[in-house]
């Protein structure tokens, strides 16, 4: 990648350049993990590996059980202080987890999280119960990765063609989604797409970029088709019909404490749409 901004041409301060902490490396028992150690090795091997003297966005890859926070933190920290990172966040966590760092760098002047990288696609809304509300409190950005649900969205797969021939998620079932109510969505997808003249994947993604929360889409794209059909979805101006059609096909199944909470809440402020933060 770094090479292939020499190559280019591509000035450096016009790229935002993300890259990932935590996945083994080596054999070794630090060549894994959220320790300072690893943390600063890594660091020092992106570094190299992209030709560059800084990275824009340095994330946390996974949840660590074993390092304490603090000093994942304070390792971040250094790395900011030093110049060889401008910003850092976190991928694959809990709203707790994320909640309690922030706390931490708060209380100890560190370098906070300002980023969340996590799956978030209309086959899978998890991320709306617990983890979009954190988001908009506490105002970090989030990456959305498989955004099309592993290809599941991509206009390959129906209820009726459940394992097309050549899609990686015919060999790779990830991430993990209900698929009868992905195949509902699918349904309402389809004749959205048609309406619209383009692809149900570039209906997916404008939806996907219709929420608030989300401030960027990772695309997996294998050929340059792909490529231009997913970039083309910024393109794509849903009505509040169809939102609304998507949104209530692939509406998340009540959970507690939420139902609870619209409950106890509806004689204050009617009721509550948890996951949309609005008060009808």
């Amino acid at each position: 990648l770094g090479q292939s901004f020499k190559n280019l041409g591509v000035t450096r301060s016009d790229v935002v350049l993300a890259t990932k902490v935590y996945s083994r490396m080596g054999q070794g028992r630090n060549d894994v993990g959220a320790s300072r150690g690893h943390i600063m090795d890594a660091v020092e091997a992106s570094l190299r590996r992209l030709q560059t003297d800084h990275i824009d966005l340095y994330q946390v890859h996974a949840n660590d059980t074993v390092t304490p926070l603090e000093e994942t933190l304070r390792a971040l920290d250094d790395l900011v202080r030093q110049g060889k990172v401008r910003y850092v966040g976190v991928s694959n966590w809990q709203a707790w987890r994320v909640a309690t760092a922030l706390g931490i760098s708060a209380r100890l002047n560190l370098e906070r999280f300002n980023t969340l990288q996590a799956y978030y696609s209309i086959a899978g809304r998890d991320l709306e119960r617990e983890l979009i509300p954190l988001l908009d409190a506490e105002k970090m950005g989030l990456m959305v990765w498989s955004p099309l649900a592993g290809g599941l969205l991509s206009g390959k797969f129906n209820r009726d063609n459940q394992s097309p021939e050549g899609s990686r998620r015919s060999s790779f079932d990830f991430p993990i989604v209900d698929k009868e109510r992905a195949w509902d969505v699918i349904d309402v997808l389809k004749p959205i797409a048609e309406a619209h003249g383009c692809s149900p994947a570039r209906i997916a993604l404008a939806w996907l970029l219709s929420k608030p929360a989300v401030t960027s889409i990772i695309v997996g794209a294998k050929r340059l088709s792909q490529l231009e059909d997913n970039i083309a979805a910024v393109d794509i101006i849903l009505s509040e019909d169809e939102i609304d059609r998507l949104n209530a096909v692939s509406e998340l199944p009540p959970e507690y404490p939420g139902w609870m909470m619209d409950t106890q809440g509806a004689d204050r402020l009617g009721p509550v749409d948890l996951w949309a933060g609005k008060t009808s």
